[in-house]
């Protein structure tokens, strides 16, 4: 190739260079008014709210499976409210489960705290805040307690009783547990006479006193982990 042929291909380039940088320009003002609107009509979050239940750890919940033909589980909460002014904690029940036996006590003196489960309508009528509006289904379990005080905290048990067929079953003969878990640490006890044989979530794997199989998972990021969990009957001997 020709010296000649060669500017005349290095300029050809370098314009096609100048056109593409001219239209990715062009592109990105284009964009940039209505991305610059919609982050100027996005509502303020303050970043304290993204982190207040992850950067520390405020609660533990734990599962007891009863017999998986039941479709029932017994949980408990150990969890730490420290926010001056707060006065109840909201369990607010997945659609598909129902609740039974809820109880309540201040862990650091055993004093019992009165729970109530309000259904549809009657949670706005008593003006308890869900973040949304209530249907017919909705129910909630309201837990109510002295008001926090500043510098101070409290330290509750929360226990239920949850039925749930949609999502603790027996199929093919194998137990199947199959929940999204949303704070950082969980732990599920299997029913007497079974043991595990998977899980979808990485867990420690420990043995309770009773000999029940029991799994615990940490889950460090802000979102949810969907856990399920198969087990099978111990062998009669």
């Amino acid at each position: 190739m020709s010296a000649v042929e060669c500017r005349m291909l290095h300029t050809a380039k370098s314009a096609a260079r100048r056109s593409l940088a001219l239209a990715v320009t062009a592109g990105a003002l284009a964009v940039s008014p209505a991305v610059l609107s919609a982050q100027q009509e996005r509502p303020a979050r303050p970043r304290s709210a993204r982190i207040a239940e992850r950067a520390h750890q405020d609660r533990e919940i734990v599962y007891f499976l009863r017999q998986p033909e039941t479709h029932t589980f017994d949980l408990y909460h150990d969890y730490t409210e420290s926010r001056p002014g707060v006065d109840r904690y909201l369990n607010v029940v997945r659609t598909g489960s129902t609740v039974s036996n809820p109880s309540a006590k201040i862990l650091d003196t055993g004093e019992p705290l009165p729970t109530e489960t309000l259904r549809g309508e009657a949670i706005a009528r008593a003006g308890i805040d869900i973040g949304g509006a209530p249907t017919a289904g909705t129910e909630v379990v309201v837990i109510r307690f002295p008001a926090v005080r500043e510098g101070q905290s409290v330290r509750l048990r929360i226990s239920e009783t949850y039925t749930d067929s949609a999502r603790y079953f027996v199929e093919n003969g194998e137990l199947v547990w199959d929940r999204a878990f949303g704070r950082p640490a969980n732990a599920v006890v299997l029913p007497a006479g079974w043991y595990l044989t998977g899980s979808s979530i990485p867990a420690t794997v420990s043995e309770t006193d009773d000999g029940r199989i029991r799994l615990d998972f940490i889950n460090p990021r802000p979102d949810q982990i969907q856990v399920l969990i198969t087990a099978r009957r111990r062998a009669r001997g």
